[in-house]
């Protein structure tokens, strides 16, 4: 496993000469599109006079809309036939964002997510099911791949179907998974509701990503099963998963930055922040060859973790994302996340994993309600206790919102559930 941990141990002046070689090649790749040709041109920059990372900022962002507006070829920087595969997203426009990839560019990122996977104590000997959506998506593959470099036994399980999911687990012993958090969470209640102990299964370890999550569901998560979770960040303009992953000491998510450049904005004005403070993250790809992509905005919004990490690696860790800068609800003139929500309601043990916000304008006025399942044995038919926990997540979400919003509790299965990424907001506003 020796070549997961060439650049995995760099130091940081090697890293950064390594990134500024890199980036020289992928100018050069980039310039043979008209898009990034034209941008390259107007703002003065070019391989030959590239000579920090600083320089490199003086490139404008790239944005969804820009990729969207490329779609589907004009990123390309090799003739189609080099090109082996490709990955999608549509978003709301209906207009989707595609990344098409050479051999190398998946071959690269295979090796990336292997690293990932070794790091936290993946290995040849491990059954690994992935339970994330396959096709156009590109966790499914991604993670795939990554797990069958390692040699792992790799079931390709896709998302949903948990009858299936607990089948192939107890008949061949999953010992590590791919999964998102809230269908972590469902699963184990449907393991218990087969009369099935989570703690009783093979499973050691699960990576997981996809949607932002807080450190109490993670907790849980842990605790449910008895394993260890490890967060995972990745998107698909940047390959898919692989670009950041957390090490056995959980505390944020190393960046690969001999794979990317990273950099944290202020999402209004642009400018860089310091460490340690929250805004939208932007990457560039390093070792990408087909479709190379230049300060991208993710829109995702975290921070970088001041100082080393105590497993000894010097890439860069980021915090778990907070959420989305397009996905911040204001709600009476306060800024919220729907984590922020996650973070109170799963730190009281009588909640279950299942949530609701519901946001409402009533004579001009915002309101919020949060509707939350209590967990089975926690149910009381005993209104003033009801109440009196009620009262308890009120107070403790006025003094993290600012807001007090309504919070009612609902037995288990009374709101909707999906198997999928789970949807945490409606807005009726």
């Amino acid at each position: 496993m020796e070549y997961f941990n060439i650049a995995e141990t760099w130091d940081r002046q090697t890293i950064e000469a390594n990134q500024l070689i890199r980036l020289r090649g992928t100018l050069e790749r980039a310039a043979l599109t008209p898009f990034y040709a034209k941008r390259l041109r107007e703002s003065g920059i070019s391989p030959q006079n590239l000579n920090s990372l600083e320089d490199f900022r003086k490139l404008p962002f790239t944005t969804k809309d820009d990729l969207r507006g490329q779609y589907p070829y004009g990123l390309a920087t090799v003739p189609h036939s080099e090109f082996v595969r490709m990955h999608c997203s549509s978003g709301t426009t209906g207009t989707p964002v595609a990344v098409c990839y050479t051999q190398l560019d998946l071959n690269t990122w295979a090796d990336l997510m292997a690293r990932c996977l070794h790091m936290v104590g993946v290995r040849k000997s491990d059954v690994f099911q992935n339970m994330s959506g396959y096709g156009l998506f590109t966790g499914g593959l991604g993670i795939h791949f990554g797990a069958e470099r390692l040699g792992c036994m790799t079931i390709p399980a896709g998302a949903g179907n948990s009858r299936r999911q607990i089948k192939l687990m107890m008949d061949f012993g999953t010992t590590a998974v791919h999964i998102l958090p809230s269908y972590a969470l469902y699963l184990g209640s449907e393991l218990e509701s087969y009369g099935i102990d989570p703690k009783s299964t093979s499973l050691r370890v699960a990576m997981v990503g996809a949607e932002p999550y807080t450190e109490e569901t993670r907790r849980r998560i842990e605790q449910t099963f008895n394993i260890r979770v490890y967060n995972s960040y990745g998107l698909s303009e940047m390959n898919g998963p692989g670009v950041g992953f957390e090490c056995p000491e959980q505390n944020g998510m190393h960046v690969w930055e001999d794979a990317y450049i990273l950099e944290i904005i202020n999402p209004e004005t642009g400018e860089e922040v310091p460490d340690g403070e929250i805004g939208e993250m932007v990457l560039t790809t390093l070792c990408r060859q087909g479709m190379p992509i230049l300060r991208y905005r993710t829109r995702d919004l975290t921070r970088i973790i001041p100082g080393e990490c105590a497993c000894g690696r010097k890439h860069r860790r980021i915090d778990r994302i907070l959420g989305r800068s397009d996905d911040m609800l204001i709600v009476k003139g306060v800024n919220i996340y729907p984590q922020q929500v996650e973070r109170i309601l799963m730190k009281f043990p009588e909640i279950d994993a299942n949530y609701l916000i519901t946001l409402e304008r009533t004579n001009n006025r915002d309101n919020m309600k949060v509707q939350a399942e209590i967990r089975d044995e926690s149910f009381i038919e005993d209104f003033h206790a009801l109440k009196n926990i009620e009262e308890k997540i009120t107070r403790a979400l006025r003094e993290e919102l600012l807001i007090t919003p309504k919070v009612s509790l609902v037995p288990k299965n009374v709101l909707p559930k999906t198997e999928g990424k789970a949807k945490r907001v409606i807005d009726l506003r």
